[in-house]
């Protein structure tokens, strides 16, 4: 039975799709049969950066309304054997989805697969909460930024309040911190937040530290997830995130920092 994951955040641009791709692609490398689910329905970009944009016949919405069967719609991956793509539609919006129809599908991939990645779209609208409404454990990706922590303070919320696990008194959602975009010079300047500061805010494990990087943007660009960069730092973090994700204990790649930053101080709340 698959483990659900949602990749989350208040905040549109912070790399979600990006992570969604470079994480399922690594779990994929070590072994793991995994499928990334795209639930930002009108816009659709994970299946660009997976590199199978092409390849798309049937979508997401074809098959939560019966349009299509789940095997027609699901893309097998040219790399990995066992990694496959569920894209969005773009003709459709977020109203096309039903919770009814999500979690079919969703119990349809949790007997095909070991994880099950979903992209989640921006906000905390109904599109949001459909991603996070079947998780086992959620990412939530987030920049150093005040406004991207505070909305990622929000899904928290939602994480805790608006999922089947909260439904059905279960066990919460396990959470994780990805955070992303992190630049150590801006960080020395105080113009972006410690690594330190973000997790007092936020109160959550701390899966990785993505590094700021033009790769990131090129492999995005060229249909290949950063992590299949291994010489990159980018990649070798997002490399070590999955590690974390499946239980191994791996340094993280940044300088340590001081503790307890200013922003921590006006933000901060107790663990």
């Amino acid at each position: 039975m698959a483990k659900v994951i949602v990749m989350t955040s208040g905040k549109g641009g912070v790399g979600k799709t990006t992570s969604t791709a470079a994480i399922g692609t690594g779990l994929a490398m070590r072994g793991e049969k995994t499928v990334v689910v795209d639930f930002d329905v009108g816009l659709r970009n994970l299946d660009l950066i997976m590199g199978c944009e092409r390849r798309v016949v049937y979508d997401f919405v074809n098959v939560v309304n019966g349009e299509a069967k789940l095997g027609q719609a699901l893309i097998k991956d040219k790399r990995f054997d066992n990694l496959y793509v569920l894209a969005a539609s773009q003709t459709r919006d977020k109203d096309a989805l039903s919770k009814e129809g999500v979690v079919k599908v969703i119990d349809q991939l949790r007997e095909q697969f070991d994880y099950v990645i979903c992209d989640s779209p921006a906000g905390i609208e109904k599109g949001a909460q459909l991603a996070m409404y079947c998780a086992d454990e959620a990412i939530i990706v987030t920049n150093p930024e005040v406004s991207s922590v505070r909305d990622s303070d929000r899904i928290l919320g939602l994480l805790a309040s608006k999922t089947l696990r909260s439904e059905k008194d279960l066990e919460p959602v396990k959470q994780h911190l990805l955070l992303t975009r992190y630049d150590v010079g801006r960080v020395a300047r105080g113009e972006m937040l410690k690594v330190d500061d973000i997790l007092e805010i936020l109160s959550i494990p701390l899966v990785g530290v993505i590094p700021e990087s033009e790769a990131v943007l090129r492999a995005s660009n060229t249909g290949n997830p950063v992590i299949l960069d291994s010489e990159n730092p980018a990649g070798k973090a997002y490399a070590d995130a999955v590690s974390r994700l499946l239980g191994h204990q791996v340094e993280h790649r940044f300088p340590s920092e001081q503790p307890r930053g200013f922003f921590a101080r006006l933000f901060g709340r107790a663990a």
